[in-house]
């Protein structure tokens, strides 16, 4: 038996569920970086895919546990959330890769920067979101500004822009700008630390200096905030229950370093997938006005939901692999 504080609802679920999922959530981070990456090596295509796979069989068998425990509906809904945080963050993907590239970080020392990264972004993404479950609770209208904003973002997605050409040069970037500016930094890799004690050439003394994976590591995770700028109105445009909205988000992020690099070197295979992600955006969207305007209010069904969700992502990856058949596929 449960000692009965446990039973206590916290943002509308029962402690026990959050307790259990912060619990496998740690142990997976220990196991990551305690075992499979104990020490530093380059993560191949092929290892790559199987700790996504372990991953992602981990998000499904939790979805399996909430589907047992709290019923079909949200299970249904935590699929949903799950299948749409890890399609939208293929673009962040690739927005790494180019952050990587940009400040010369070897293949050696990215998982590294990429474990650090996973565990702001599940601070950042929970702060997030209880700002928006707060909203929401005050404010049910913002959910139409939730998914206003995503049938618009869903459209510019849509039209190619001139500043699409310029991505992967990040010379003028205000957070590399800042760190020249107020810090002590080197451009040398000195293997995985983030800070290392060099001879300050204007005092002949020892001061700290601040490493090109730290600042790759703080790219990393602004970038993730202007990203859940659009995955967190998403899925609470999918639903607002907030234990939902949090272990999706969680638990489709988690995967997300191990799926990197097997993405990062098939990117080209995946150049019209994005195309995909703006139609998602758009349906999304329109679930909200859908329901209110022309349902009555009724929800839209959570499974055929997940059904239109899987066929639009689906028919991007179907025809982006074949419109690219043919593109060399990167082994390492």
């Amino acid at each position: 038996m449960l000692p009965d504080f446990l039973y206590n609802d916290f943002l509308g679920t029962p402690i026990w569920f959050w307790t259990s999922f912060l619990g496998i959530v740690m142990a997976l981070l220990v196991f990551d970086l305690g075992v499979l990456n104990k020490k530093d090596h380059e993560i191949e295509v092929k290892e790559s895919l199987k700790l996504s796979a372990f991953y992602i069989t981990v998000g499904l068998l939790f979805g399996a546990w909430v589907w047992m425990e709290r019923g079909s509906e949200l299970g249904m809904l935590y699929y949903t959330g799950f299948v749409v945080e890890k399609t939208l963050a293929l673009d962040n993907i690739f927005v790494i890769a180019m952050i990587f590239s940009f400040m010369g970080i070897p293949r050696l020392y990215q998982h590294r920067v990429l474990f650090w990264g996973i565990l702001g972004v599940i601070l950042l993404r929970g702060i997030m979101i209880g700002l928006g479950a707060a909203l929401v609770k005050e404010y049910h209208e913002v959910l139409y500004i939730f998914a206003a904003f995503l049938i618009v973002t869903g459209i510019k997605m849509l039209i190619p822009s001139k500043e699409e050409e310029e991505e992967g040069d990040f010379s003028n970037n205000p957070i590399l700008k800042f760190f020249k500016k107020h810090f002590r930094t080197t451009d040398k890799i000195y293997g995985h630390d983030f800070f290392v004690k060099l001879k300050d050439p204007k005092t002949g003394k020892l001061a700290t200096y601040v490493t090109p994976l730290f600042i790759a590591l703080i790219m990393i995770e602004f970038a993730d905030v202007i990203f859940a700028v659009d995955s967190v109105p998403a899925i609470f445009a999918l639903t607002t229950d907030t234990f939902i909205i949090y272990t999706s988000n969680v638990f489709a992020i988690l995967g997300l370093r191990a799926l990197y690099f097997a993405l990062a070197a098939m990117m080209a295979r995946f150049a019209y997938l994005r195309y995909a992600l703006a139609v998602l955006l758009v349906f999304i969207g329109s679930k909200i006005f859908i329901a209110d305007f022309l349902m009555d209010g009724a929800k839209f069904p959570p499974l055929l939901s997940l059904g239109i969700t899987f066929a639009i992502l689906a028919i991007g990856m179907f025809y982006s692999l074949w419109k690219t058949r043919g593109t060399d596929i990167e082994q390492k």
